[in-house]
């Protein structure tokens, strides 16, 4: 599904009739749409089950705000995935909250574990750290804009003032010499 040319056309219809609380138009906006919001979210979550939750919360968000969908800030299918984008890492914070939560109200019980596991959590985020100095300075903003803001690769884009591609690019490049740099994938047994 792309939005270029006649496409872009049909989805801004249906968008259109979508305000006007047409169900058969919504319908043919998830046949056209849902795969792509499926696959964006299912690279953030790895779950599929979370994934198809976050694609229906996704198209509900977007029936009851349809009004708010503006053509001037980007196509339908870009609006799309950007929600269900901000919702997956929503999901996946919301995971990383709970699991601390449930972390710190066990900590009587594995005082010693948690000592441990404090030392390791410390180690690896030196480790990230310095591995994240290694790379250039586009690599590194690129990646801790995407990775630990939540940003969209569009809006690391525009933040700092390159072209999408560039971003693309300098993210996969940074997120190569992070894994290499980690040690990540090689058989340490």
């Amino acid at each position: 599904m792309t939005d270029v040319g006649e496409g872009a056309e049909v989805l801004e219809t249906l968008m259109a009739r979508i305000v006007a609380r047409d169900r058969d138009a919504f319908a043919r906006l998830y046949d056209l749409t849902s795969a792509v919001v499926y696959g964006t979210v299912l690279r953030v979550l790895r779950d599929p089950g979370y994934s198809e939750e976050t694609v229906q919360e996704t198209y509900l968000q977007a029936w009851r705000h349809a009004e708010r969908y503006d053509a001037s800030r980007g196509s339908v299918s870009t609006w799309l995935v950007t929600m269900a984008h901000r919702r997956a890492v929503d999901r996946v914070r919301s995971e990383q909250s709970r699991g601390e939560r449930d972390l710190r109200a066990n900590a009587p019980e594995r005082a010693f574990d948690a000592v441990a596991e404090a030392v390791v959590v410390r180690d690896d985020r030196r480790r990230v750290a310095d591995c994240l100095d290694s790379l250039t300075d586009l690599q590194r903003q690129s990646v801790e804009l995407a990775y630990y803001r939540g940003l969209t690769y569009r809006e690391v884009a525009e933040n700092l003032s390159v072209t999408l591609p560039t971003v693309k690019t300098r993210i996969r490049d940074g997120l190569q010499r992070l894994k290499s740099c980690l040690g990540v994938g090689r058989d340490d047994g």
